[in-house]
């Protein structure tokens, strides 16, 4: 299993947990606040840092 493989099912079960414990509507502003800060670090980035973000994406994939 890859890293962001594991990365995307603990957020999910993180997402599980917080909605079950924590009201509906403070568990869905916690989830979203956990999408929207890695958003807009990226979306922050001059076009050649998000260039280099994705050459370093596609410089792991491979045999």
């Amino acid at each position: 299993m890859s890293p962001r493989t594991k990365i995307v099912l603990a957020g999910g079960a993180a997402a599980v947990v917080l909605w079950l414990i924590l009201p509906n509507l403070l568990a869905t502003l916690v989830i979203l606040g956990l999408i929207a800060v890695p958003v807009a670090a990226y979306l922050l980035l001059d076009p050649s840092q998000r260039s280099r973000v994705r050459a370093q994406g596609r410089k792991r994939l491979g045999p």
